[in-house]
């Protein structure tokens, strides 16, 4: 495996667009997000919200969602559950003039599902539960060990909405799924 994002950079960015233009910028706010604090974490999926999933999807939308599929799974990621509802709030846009960008998406999205299940079964096994307590045990203060835990408990929730999303994702602009 590669490292983080590894793979961004053969991303033609500056030839796609988000809703303020040329989205040569998406990349910096990726790598906010992989490898910021909190705080600068939450603002890069803010602005990254703001450009590519609301109140439209573009075309950059559609290169970014397998770098935040990734995001969600790297365990170091301040923000994960931020991450997956950025997803899910990709799944709930679209855009009108461009439909092709809607379908393309949505489908990026739904792709990433496994992963989604995977966070939302790692965090209640027995094995998520041990690795927590094993963290929390590493922790030295009380504040931090319940920090971890919340982290730990929002992916958890925000997995398990992103798959009832993607579960039950119904839109013009993309086809029936079997279920």
């Amino acid at each position: 495996m590669g490292t983080v994002l590894g793979e961004m950079r053969n991303v033609p960015w500056h030839e796609l667009q988000h809703a303020y233009g040329s989205a040569s910028q998406v990349p910096g706010m990726l790598s906010r997000i992989a490898w910021g604090d909190g705080p600068t974490a939450e603002d890069a999926l803010s602005d990254l919200g703001q450009w590519i999933a609301a109140p439209a999807v573009f075309d950059a939308t559609v290169a970014a969602v397998p770098f935040l599929w990734e995001l969600a799974a790297t365990e170091t990621v301040k923000d994960r559950a931020g991450v997956l509802e950025l997803l899910a709030a990709i799944l709930a846009s679209g855009h009108d003039l461009h439909p092709e960008w809607t379908r393309a998406a949505h489908d990026a999205v739904v792709a990433g599902r496994p992963t989604a299940a995977r966070l939302a079964a790692d965090a209640s096994s027995p094995e998520a539960e041990a690795e927590a307590e094993a963290e929390a045990e590493a922790q030295t203060h009380a504040h931090a060990r319940a920090q971890a835990q919340a982290r730990q408990q929002a992916v958890r929730d925000a997995a398990v909405r992103l798959l009832a999303a993607i579960d039950g994702h119904i839109c013009a602009a993309c086809p029936p799924r079997a279920v």
